[in-house]
């Protein structure tokens, strides 16, 4: 007999992660699966409370996040080829700076600070922008 019969509409439960008895299914907005045993954790969690396994970084489309949601290539990619403008000083929430290269940006010289950020940016260590610019 197929699970369809035996088992109703339901889908079958292929391992997933298990609601607690009596609990919702659903894990909320600031919540994630454990990657080793499925328990429901806080999103910035770096480790698993229950089962003790350290959980994989948050990553987005542009590689790996900052705790306050900064990606290091992004604000590279804005230092390269907006810096004359300081668009990536306004990105990691540098406003002074980045008004300071507006003023400036008639000249060459916000530029070529821009793309020279844009290089230390990209061979920053992730533990290093996080100090630098991960808080929010």
């Amino acid at each position: 007999m197929d699970d369809f019969a035996a088992n109703g509409p339901e889908a079958p439960n292929n391992g997933g992660p298990q609601a607690a008895p009596g609990g919702p299914a659903a894990k909320g907005s600031d919540e994630k699966y454990c990657a080793d045993c499925g328990a429901r954790i806080k999103v910035r969690a770096e480790i698993c409370p229950k089962c003790g396994v350290r959980q994989i970084p948050l990553t987005g489309a542009l590689g790996t996040l900052a705790p306050n949601g900064k990606s290091k290539l992004a604000a590279a990619l804005f230092g390269f080829f907006l810096g004359s403008f300081g668009a990536h000083k306004f990105y990691l929430g540098q406003t002074g700076w980045g008004i300071l290269y507006l003023v400036f940006c008639w000249t060459a010289i916000p530029g070529v600070v821009g793309i020279i950020e844009a290089i230390l940016l990209l061979v920053m260590s992730d533990e290093d922008f996080n100090r630098k610019h991960g808080m929010a």
